[in-house]
Formats: C-alpha cells, structure tokens, sequence
C-alpha cells in the first residue's frame, strides 16, 4: 500500500472527527498536492487544437474505439442481436467454468459504470459545450462499444482459474500472458503490474471515496440541506455504508452478482421511468430537441473550441461515463460461467449502448428539453444540480426518488470497484482469502473516510490513476488485436455451421 494512503489511515484512526476535520483535510491535501500535480499533468495533458484544449488520454481512448470498431468490421452493431440472445440466457451452461452468468457478469460489470456521472456528469458536458455535446457523446458510446467487445473477451481467453473455482482475470492478465505468447513477456510482465497497481489506488477514490461522499451529500440534501438533522454525521453514514458493502464483498464476486444482477435493473428502470415520464410531459419538444442536438453538434457558438471544442467534450463525457479502453469491466466478465470468450465480448459491448447511449441520451433529452438555453449554460448551475432542477420543473416531487436513485448508484459503484481493487490486489501480492479480506477492510475504511471529510486532492489524485490504466490496458488490445480477430472469424463460423 503506497506510504501517502498509510498515512492518511494514520491521519484518519488518530485525529477527532468533528475538531479536526479541516486540518485533516489540510494536512492530506498538502501532502498530496505535490504528487496530484504531477500525475495530473502527464495523464491530463492537453495540447491547443482549433481554439481548445485536446486532452491526449482522451484521444487515446477514441482512436482506439474507432480503430477496433472498424478493424473488426462493426462488430458493435452487427452482433448486438445476439449479444442480447446471449444475455437471456441462450449459450448459459453451468457446467463451464466460471462463477457467473452472463446477465450478472453484465449487471456486476455495469454497476461499476452506472453511477452519478450518467446524471451529474452529463449536465456539467451540456452546460459547456450546450445540447451538441449530446450528439457527440452518442457517437462514443457506440464506437465504445467495440473496445469493451475487445478487452472483456480477452479477460475470459486469458483468466486464471483457481483451485477454489474462483477466478481471477482482466487486464493485468492479459497483458502479461497474451503479450508473453506474442514474445514480449517482460512488457507484458511491467505493463500487467502497472495496470493492477493503478487500480488499486484509483478503486479507493474514484470507486469509493468519491461514491460515499456524493451518497452523503445526496442525502443530506434530500433532508432538508443546511438544516439537516444529518450534517456533521458523515462517518456515520459512512460506517453504515462500509457495513453493507462489507457485508457483500466477503462473499466475492458471486455475491456481488447475486445483488447488482436486481439492484442494477431496478436502478434503471427507476431512473429511465422518470426521464420517460418528463419527455411523454414534453412528448411535443422532441422533435425539436434532436433537430437542436445534431445542428449544434457541427454549429454551436459561443464555446470554447467551437465545433472540436464540443466534440471533445461529448467524447470526454463517454469514455468518462462507460469507462471502455480502461479495462476495468474486463475483471468482472472474466467470472462468466463460458468456454467462449468471444460470448462474453458480445455480451460486454452492451454496456456503452445501456450506460451511454440510452441513460446519458435521457439525460440529456430532459436538459434541452426542460430547460432553456440560458439556464443550461448560463445559470450558474451545473451537476446533479442542474439535472434535478430540469426534473423539477416538470414535477416538483422528482428530486426525491432521483436522490435515492443517485444513492443506489453510489452504492453498487462502490460494489464493482471494491471487486476490482481486491482482484488488482491479489495479483500483486498473490491469491488468498485472508489477502482479499485485509484489502476489503482498507476498502471499507476508504468509504467511512470519503463520507466524513473532503478531500479534493487525493480524489484527482485517484482519478488520474484510474485514466492511466488507459495507457497499458490499449497497447496491450493493440498488439493482441489481430488474435481477437482471427478468433472472432472462427466464432462467427462456427455459429453459422451450427445454425
């Protein structure tokens, strides 16, 4: 555990919540800031392009999702029929290795995506870059699609399968042994322990610290804001949140499966219902709310970079949201109960279209739909915020159950993330239950610490981590693209003969 987070475990365990919570928070950014700054600067640089900035990791991410989506021939849109067929069940066979079906490999891996950025996220894009930052956002969550289709079939091909049954997989796996079968063992070896290191740190702020502290404030807001009886009480919603992830996560990734595979559908039916319900109100402005989106996409004024500035911030809202190139989702598939991989990269390039291109869409559709131009980018207001106040206006009792919404999705964020940390984990320190355990504590303690203080360093800090996985986890799909290919040629073969 790097000595920065030992010491803010020490920092935590031995000052006073309520006298000295702000030199807490001081002292953990200080000694944070140095490094943050640093991290931030490499993983988030930005070069000037027509008038904007164009973050590099961001581009990374989408000449990959375009380079994968054509190279393997739009496999994205040719085989969402049958990765829908898959996902109800039609190749599911319990006598194949794994822990998991293919529904709960899907929901376990989507309540790590599925989070308060699908609602807070996208209305902080749209109130900078207005209603054509939708159009483009579209765009990314579809061509996201093939990258998740890549990477969560390479996390089956190349998982290990321990002698519990348990099973461990993702990009750390593959990277070290698909890029050893290539004759790079050593770069596979360096790139695979860079992958699981960063998502260890990142799981404990991004996945974590962060989820709790927006479950907090959500809270907090919904009883009454200031006058909450709940304010200053952050680590006690805190502990009673670790408790129930705890509580969960002992019992790995079948557990977890057992509760997103009915948290997840419930918390987007929820919320779909609702966004559903504004549009049927505004049934009438549609039309005319897609007409604004795609002219605005290509004609938008007034924002910074104009037509690549709001591009930009469309596909730096997807990848953001749906988390594809990073490799994460990779970690939950590999529990599936298969003996094709390629099945379950069918079934992963579903996620993008459910997390982008339906709920972040819906969002967006009540923000232009509901609210004026000048609201949605001159008003002062941005986040969830924003994405209440466009509920509200329509029905004023919204922000309640969008409130528990954003709570839930804080929750089984914290549910996927706790899975992937402990899996990045055991692989640098090796397979074992009471190793998966002490790092679930440390998880647990992460979740008490993001509700109770604020902490805006270390959170950059963890995301920055989380965005680096991008660099190993593509140049690993890079090299080991033409076997996923080659693969895909025969699975689509062997499908046909058996048709």
């Amino acid at each position: 555990m790097p000595v920065t987070f030992l010491r803010l475990i020490f920092l935590f365990l031995f000052f006073p919540f309520q006298a000295g919570a702000q030199t807490i928070d001081a002292q953990i950014n200080r000694l944070m800031q140095p490094l943050t700054d640093a991290l931030s600067a490499f993983i988030f640089y930005s070069v000037p392009m027509g008038g904007t900035d164009l973050p590099l990791i961001v581009v990374w991410l989408i000449i990959a999702a375009f380079f994968f989506t054509f190279y393997l021939g739009f496999i994205n849109l040719r085989g969402f029929a049958f990765a829908i067929s898959v996902v109800r069940g039609a190749l599911r066979n319990d006598k194949h290795d794994g822990e998991i079906s293919h529904f709960q490999a899907l929901t376990a891996a989507m309540s790590g995506t599925i989070g308060v950025g699908n609602m807070a996220g996208v209305a902080i894009t749209v109130s900078l870059g207005g209603p054509g930052a939708i159009f483009w956002l579209i765009v990314a969550g579809l061509v996201g699609m093939t990258t998740k289709f890549v990477e969560c079939t390479l996390g089956v091909k190349y998982r290990t399968i321990n002698p519990d049954g348990t099973v461990s997989g993702g990009p750390m796996y593959y990277l070290r042994d698909g890029l050893a079968e290539k004759g790079l063992p050593r770069l596979g070896k360096y790139l695979g322990a860079f992958f699981a290191l960063s998502i260890v740190i990142g799981c404990l702020g991004a996945g974590n610290m962060f989820q709790s502290n927006q479950a907090y404030v959500q809270l907090v807001e919904v009883s009454g804001g200031t006058n909450s009886p709940l304010v200053g009480y952050g680590w006690l919603i805190g502990i009673m949140m670790a408790v129930m992830v705890g509580l969960i996560i002992v019992g790995g990734i079948k557990s977890i499966a057992n509760i997103t595979v009915k948290l997840v559908p419930f918390m987007v039916v929820i919320y779909m219902v609702l966004a559903s319900m504004v549009l049927l109100v505004n049934f009438t402005a549609i039309p005319a709310a897609f007409a604004l989106i795609f002219k605005s996409a290509f004609t938008m004024e007034g924002v910074s970079g104009g037509f690549i500035g709001i591009m930009i911030l469309g596909f730096q809202r997807a990848a953001f949201s749906n988390e594809a190139g990073l490799g994460s989702a990779a970690i939950a598939h590999a529990a599936v109960q298969t003996d094709e991989p390629l099945s379950e990269g069918f079934v992963a390039l579903l996620e993008p279209f459910i997390d982008t291109v339906v709920i972040c869409t819906l969002t967006g559709l009540v923000l232009v739909i509901t609210l004026p131009s000048e609201a949605l980018m001159g008003s002062g207001m941005s986040g969830i915020e924003l994405t209440s106040s466009a509920f509200a206006e329509n029905f004023s009792w919204a922000p309640v159950p969008l409130s528990f919404v954003a709570m839930i999705f804080a929750f089984s964020t914290m549910l996927a993330w706790a899975y992937y940390g402990i899996k990045g984990w055991t692989y640098l320190v090796g397979e074992g239950k009471n190793k998966e355990k002490a790092f679930g504590l440390v998880f647990c303690l992460f979740i008490i610490i993001g509700a109770s203080i604020k902490l805006d360093t270390v959170l950059e800090f963890a995301d920055a981590m989380i965005f680096i996985m991008a660099i190993p986890n593509l140049i690993g799909l890079y090299i080991l693209a033409p076997d996923v290919k080659k693969d895909l040629t025969a699975y689509m073969d062997r499908l046909k003969a058996a048709a």
